[in-house]
């Protein structure tokens, strides 16, 4: 344990002007307020504190965070108060230490209630003050550093998951990369100890195979470099266990073919040093194909700034070597505690090391589950990063396998709602285009786009399917409301009764919905039906429906359905609150039904579908559907044909060129069966209209390759 002089020792030693007083009374005041309380390990419970506070101290933090480490358990675990912490402390103090109880008390919650919410909550208390998460970081750390003690596999395997899960990747995100690994190894541990110990007894066996191969190594770097008027520190270590075995699993190769189970790093004074060695090392060792990397002209979102390469070095051994200046270096292994060190530096780097975090917020704010939430801020932490341009020459960091509408969605949430395709490079590309390193992209906007469904199929950043979840939700609530409306007011006027919204009002409470929308909702999407609210409103017309309760034949409920008001479905967008039967796939011109299904909302088939006998004995499902005779959108829609045709050549290319004369567009094609004579094929053709499928329909069989067109049902 780390005694009281030896802690001031150390923060004094980077920090001349810390505020000594407060810290010594800090130290009291937690060994007092611990007392005789113990720890798992038998050791005096305020020993944790004072460790957590070394270990800010290593990271050369402020006074502030130092004193908070100190009491960051007085509140939570002691009769200590808050007001007593402002009284001694002062308010910044008192600040942080009631931000890092709260963390602390989310993490007690974790058994009990989703890692999610927990997170959620995380989220909101770290990004008021990112000290809170430093000091949290710190006392995780130690946690997992005596995780041992804990008698209950179970609950360390908990605690191991969480920090690999949320700690590990936060850390990485703040740029400490020491802490950061520490902590996924000691994760690691825990969590597959087998797999660890194989890789520590290879290392241990290379160690022994290679004699002092480190200091040798690192010995003919310097001298390399000194023979080229290049002054440097040269430091060689191994990699930790969990990142070697990460490595082999993400790139699938043996631990004997790893470049970078040794890592070099290479620190120099000024930054055109860095590029100077990076040239010297090239021009001597043989470079491993696809092992560079400059994170100097392009630093990674937390900052990191270095450069990576991988070679067959001296004795002929595959290492990583890492060049960077001092401050990089630094900054490398404390990340965003090192700015309390390099404070011009800092009011440089501030945005570009928090952007992440606000990031964080703003998914917050789109996603509508704690589970979603948590999907999607992983979907930020984990991924590798590809960097692409503006056309303005501005740097975007996106995950890797990012496409155009990730990148319009990182540059404004506006700017993804809107776009509606992109210039990569100079040419047009489709919306699902991989980026790739050094890409630049400029996105073609429109007015009347807005968020497709499609994309969230493609898109890998959480932000960008955050938002588009949200407009979905948005606009499904808005096409469930039109279509509750719509199954009421036919309910009700076939009983005689008008639809009014102060008659729903008094029953809202009885289906758990807020408001009058909310139960149009639910009628939409096929979760109340529209015969239990009528019943609601009037009691008495329960009695009446047992006594005329009979199953109706399919003709009768065909017949019912032409009956009464029909909904148009014009601005009713496929895929959200209305779907188009693929047993049959209505167009415009055709006389439809729809059939309210759970969770759904309509789905519209045409009057003569097979699949509508699946419901004859439940005509309340039914919902009389029209297509607007008014509509003059350009809109198309899916017409499905069974065509044969003969086994030549040729043949595709007439069957493709009468469509496309005839302003059809194929949309999909497969093969069904195939001869030497005839091959049976289902295409999807977009369509106007009816009319517009029959005319394609006409012209592919005057065609003499084609033997039969056919429109598919079912």
């Amino acid at each position: 344990m780390i005694r009281q002089f030896e802690l001031l020792e150390r923060v004094k030693s980077y920090d001349p002007k810390a505020n000594e007083d407060a810290i010594n009374r800090a130290y009291v005041y937690a060994t007092k307020m611990h007392g005789s309380q113990k720890r798992a390990s038998g050791d005096p419970y305020f020993s944790h504190p004072i460790e957590v506070a070394g270990i800010l101290s290593e990271f050369k933090l402020d006074s502030a965070s130092i004193i908070t480490g100190l009491l960051h358990d007085t509140v939570e675990d002691t009769e200590a108060k808050l007001d007593d912490i402002k009284n001694s402390f002062g308010d910044e103090v008192a600040r942080l230490v009631d931000g890092v109880t709260k963390l602390t008390q989310l993490e007690l919650q974790s058994e009990d209630t989703s890692q999610a919410e927990n997170f959620r909550k995380f989220v909101l208390a770290m990004s008021e003050d990112i000290r809170v998460l430093l000091v949290k970081l710190a006392d995780r750390l130690h946690n997992m550093r005596t995780l041992n003690f804990l008698s209950s596999i179970e609950k360390r395997q908990r605690i191991a998951r969480e920090t690999m899960d949320i700690y590990a990747p936060l850390a990485e995100r703040l740029g400490m990369h020491d802490m950061k690994d520490e902590l996924e190894d000691l994760s690691f541990a825990e969590l597959n100890p087998d797999a660890r110990n194989s890789i520590i007894k290879r290392l241990e066996f290379l160690r022994q195979q290679g004699g002092g191969r480190v200091s040798l190594i690192t010995d003919e770097l310097k001298t390399t470099l000194r023979k080229s008027g290049i002054k440097a520190t040269v430091v060689g270590r191994e990699k930790r266990p969990f990142s070697i075995w990460r490595k082999m699993q993400r790139n699938n190769i043996p631990f004997e073919l790893m470049s970078d189970i040794m890592a070099f790093r290479v620190i120099l004074d000024f930054e055109e040093d860095c590029y100077r060695a990076l040239g010297v090392f090239h021009l001597k060792y043989p470079v491993i194909p696809g092992q560079f990397d400059d994170y100097i002209s392009t630093p990674k979102p937390n900052g990191y700034r270095s450069i990576h390469t991988a070679v067959i070095g001296p004795g002929q051994f595959r290492i990583e070597i890492q060049i960077r200046t001092r401050e990089m270096h630094e900054i490398a292994e404390h990340g965003v505690a090192a700015h309390w060190v390099y404070k011009q530096e800092a009011d440089k780097t501030d945005g570009l090391q928090f952007k992440w975090l606000q990031g964080l917020v703003d998914i917050l704010e789109q996603a509508n589950e704690p589970d979603e939430f948590l999907e999607h801020t992983k979907l930020e932490m984990y991924r590798d990063q590809v960097f692409c341009f503006t056309p303005n020459g501005d740097l975007i960091n996106l995950p890797q396998g990012s496409t155009p509408v990730d990148f319009a969605y990182a540059v404004h949430t506006e700017v993804g709602d809107h776009c509606v395709g992109a210039k990569i490079n100079g040419r047009m590309m489709p919306l699902r285009t991989e980026l790739q390193n050094g890409d630049q992209i400029e996105i073609v906007l429109s007015k009347a786009q807005t968020p497709s469904p499609m994309w969230e199929r493609f898109v890998v950043t959480g932000k960008a399917r955050a938002r588009i979840r949200r407009f979905i939700r948005m606009k499904q609530r808005d096409e469930y409301i039109q279509i509750g409306r719509a199954i009421l007011d036919r309910t009700f006027s076939e009983e005689g009764y008008e639809l009014t919204e102060k008659g729903l009002e008094g029953i809202i409470k009885i289906f758990d919905a807020d408001n009058v929308g909310d139960l149009y909702s639910d009628v939409g999407s096929g979760h109340i039906a529209g015969r239990e609210v009528i019943e609601a409103v009037f009691p008495r017309l329960k009695t009446k429906k047992k006594k005329n309760d009979k199953i109706v034949p399919l003709d009768r409920a065909r017949q019912k359905n032409k009956q009464g008001k029909s909904m148009p479905i014009r601005g009713l967008i496929p895929g959200m609150g209305l779907h188009f039967g693929e047993c049959c796939h209505p167009l415009p011109g055709e006389r439809i039904v729809g059939i309210v299904t759970l969770g759904k909302g309509v789905t519209v088939h045409t009057i003569d579908c097979d699949t509508l006998e699946d419901y004859a004995e439940t005509p309340d499902q039914w919902l009389d559907v029209s297509w607007d005779p008014n509509d003059d959108s350009a809109e198309n829609h899916t017409g499905r044909l069974l065509i044969t045709i003969m086994n030549e050549p040729g043949s595709l290319a007439s069957l493709a060129t009468v469509i496309a004369k005839n302003e059809g567009n194929i949309s999909n094609f497969k093969t069904t069966h195939r001869s030497p004579d005839f091959f049976d094929l289902t295409i999807d053709v977009e369509v106007r209209d009816v009319r517009h499928l029959t005319d394609i329909i006409a012209a592919l069989r005057a065609t003499p390759e084609i033997n039969t067109v056919e429109r598919a049902r079912g």
